[in-house]
């Protein structure tokens, strides 16, 4: 079983062309489902064209008992699906155990923002000591409200994908997707600052091209720029609760109670799909309802 999963995974990596984050959640749930398997069905020759409904429903009240939330179950849930459906198109398994399966039902959470007037106090928070890390720190939190990328495409940077005679950046999002955004001369001018003066300082063999590095001169990771972002947060005295991801989404809701389209915020932010962005549009105007309307095609 463990095998299959094996070659599920290497297929979601090279022919869907997942992300990292993605394949450790999938690795994570289908690793459950087997153990969960191989514990209730010792058989030897137990395989997955014996798992049937009644094993997948068994499964679904085993994560309910053990207190997984809604939102967990749920993805729990989609990783399974995905997983039968390539078992069903491979021929490993005739039929679908998870066909009829339903998934429990999660409400969508509005995304927390940050209004302008943190934003401001936030990048404010950064202080003007002129340290290398200081000024990297100015650069990493001016791009990210400037381009509304995932930190993970942020921390994926290499220096040539910043063009400060163009003001844009190039990242690559879920599926490899690459895309150009633009980011204004704020952002710019940090960036320079940065590139000119405090990444040469914090360099050295192990670098590479790594836009944004850390003390030991190595690739900024996740986890090191969300402590980052928590400690200025602290000092801007923010309140909320804020994650990477909230600069992000408040990127999105300024930009789109300034009256930007919902298919211009959407290719900035990577959406595969226009109705991803559709969660923003209770925070907008009546202009920008009318230019949902009229770019979803569903909607006319």
């Amino acid at each position: 079983m463990q095998e299959s999963v094996k070659l599920f995974l290497d297929y979601m990596t090279v022919e869907r062309g997942v992300s990292p984050n993605t394949l450790v959640a999938y690795r994570n749930d289908l690793s459950q489902l087997v153990a969960y398997l191989e514990t209730t069905h010792p058989d030897v020759d137990f395989g997955w064209q014996d798992v049937n409904e009644e094993v997948m429903t068994a499964y679904l009240l085993r994560l309910h008992d053990q207190g997984y939330s809604d939102t967990t179950r749920a993805r729990k849930v989609a990783s399974a699906k995905s997983l039968f459906g390539y078992l069903l198109d491979e021929g490993i398994i005739t039929k679908d155990p998870t066909e009829n399966l339903s998934s429990p039902r999660v409400g969508r959470s509005l995304p927390e923002s940050l209004t302008v007037d943190e934003v401001v106090e936030l990048l404010a928070s950064v202080s003007n000591s002129g340290t290398p890390d200081v000024v990297r720190d100015q650069g990493m939190l001016e791009l990210l409200y400037a381009s509304g990328m995932r930190v993970t495409e942020l921390v994926s940077l290499d220096i040539e994908d910043v063009d400060l005679e163009q003001g844009s950046v190039r990242c690559f999002g879920k599926g490899a997707k690459e895309r150009v955004i633009p980011i204004h001369q704020n952002a710019v001018n940090v960036l320079r600052e940065y590139l000119a003066e405090a990444r040469p300082r914090m360099s050295n063999p192990r670098s590479g091209r790594s836009l944004f590095l850390n003390r030991r001169g190595e690739r900024l990771t996740r986890q090191g720029f969300w402590l980052i972002l928590k400690g200025h947060a602290k000092r801007a005295g923010i309140q909320k609760k804020i994650t990477p991801h909230t600069l992000r989404h408040s990127f999105a809701t300024h930009l789109l109670r300034g009256g930007a389209p919902l298919r211009h915020v959407q290719e900035l932010l990577g959406h595969a799909s226009i109705t991803t962005t559709q969660v923003y549009t209770h925070l907008t105007s009546e202009h920008v309802r009318s230019e949902y309307d009229k770019a979803h095609p569903r909607a006319r």
